[in-house]
């Protein structure tokens, strides 16, 4: 199960992860250059969440997006300093966002929403992970890794989508969303699967950069076993999920993990290691509600967390989770301005 499914049918059973909202002096009390916090580098990008009630504050906005709407969004998230993007899906429960000849597309107002997106990147110079899936049921992610009908489709689909798209500069490499966690090491399927993607996306795009962000950050054992198994994996970063927003890591806690995998990823000496770093809460029950913008004091201590160990910060999400007040392209929590503000604030500090 990966960040599509945000655990809804895990489940949580430990209320002590929840953390008051007094466990964090106010950032603003004394804004100062503190250049040991790396600042927000990027972030992931939707057309569709794929669980709707998570999606409750844009679903049903983005489809009526036009194409002026869908390239303010990308120059808006570019104005922050961020250089990433990271595609979600280009297919979604049988239709696409892009117009395909594999499978219908979905009925929104910009009639090419990858095109528009990735014309705009290419002028503010926004750098775009495109991902290649969901080319089935988004919710049986071991099925999308491993069926042999499923894996001919995606790869059909990275070739229409190289031919289509890699033309543009902003095409910097590929996004491959199917992951299984990390318990203890980096399973047989999971390599499987992402060696065989990086394959025929070297093969279609050789110099495209290519991106995994696994989750079960905490439980992994960075044992001499998951170093060899690091050793096997065909990625060029890997951007582990601090799974805060899900509530399984503390605030404060997951810098020592990311401290263990810089250690095992200098040993394995394979992929760049990032950061996939949770902005959001949920609004009533976790996996079960809307993601609405977490208070960037809890954010400024994920960023100060795993700042020391990570190359770039990339964050779930801007999309729905942060807008510029009085966005001719506003999507999301009503709250969503002021996480804006607020991490705006913080950048503009540092100067």
């Amino acid at each position: 199960m990966d960040r599509r499914n945000f655990l809804k049918t895990c489940g949580l059973t430990s209320a002590s992860l929840l953390i008051g909202s007094d466990a964090f002096a106010n950032p603003f009390s004394e804004l100062k250059r503190t250049p040991q916090i790396k600042p927000i580098m990027g972030s992931w990008f939707e057309f569709t969440h794929g669980y709707a009630p998570e999606g409750k504050y844009w679903n049903s906005v983005l489809p009526q997006f036009t194409e002026a709407q869908w390239k303010a969004k990308v120059w808006e998230i570019s104005e922050t300093g961020m250089q990433y993007l990271v595609l979600m899906a280009v297919a979604n429960a049988g239709k696409t966002f892009y117009p395909s000849k594999l499978q219908p597309q979905y009925d929104y107002a910009c009639s090419d929403p990858l095109e528009t997106i990735l014309s705009a990147a290419d002028e503010c110079g926004i750098k775009f992970f495109v991902s290649n899936d969901f080319w089935g049921n988004w919710e049986d992610g071991n099925k999308l890794m491993t069926d042999s009908d499923v894996l001919k489709l995606r790869e059909t689909a990275m070739e229409e989508i190289a031919e289509k798209y890699s033309h543009h500069k902003s095409f910097y490499g590929w996004y491959y969303p199917n992951e299984s966690g990390l318990w203890n090491t980096i399973d047989e399927t999971t390599i499987n699967y992402v060696n065989r993607c990086n394959k025929v996306a070297k093969e279609l795009t050789p110099h495209s950069v290519n991106l995994v962000a696994p989750y079960g950050t905490k439980s992994i054992r960075l044992d001499d076993n998951y170093v060899r198994q690091l050793e096997r994996l065909d990625v060029d970063i890997i951007a582990y999920q601090d799974e805060i927003g899900v509530k399984k890591t503390k605030v404060g806690y997951a810098g020592k993990y990311y401290e263990g995998l810089y250690k095992a990823h200098a040993k394995a000496g394979r992929a760049r290691l990032w950061a996939d770093m949770e902005i959001f809460e949920f609004e009533y029950d976790v996996y079960k509600s809307a993601l609405i913008p977490a208070d960037f004091n809890r954010i400024l201590k994920q960023m100060e967390d795993i700042s020391p160990f990570v190359e770039n910060i990339l964050v779930y999400q801007y999309m729905g989770i942060m807008n510029k007040p009085g966005s001719s392209a506003f999507v999301g929590h009503p709250g969503s301005t002021k996480l804006y503000t607020d991490y705006m604030n913080w950048l503009k500090a540092q100067e």
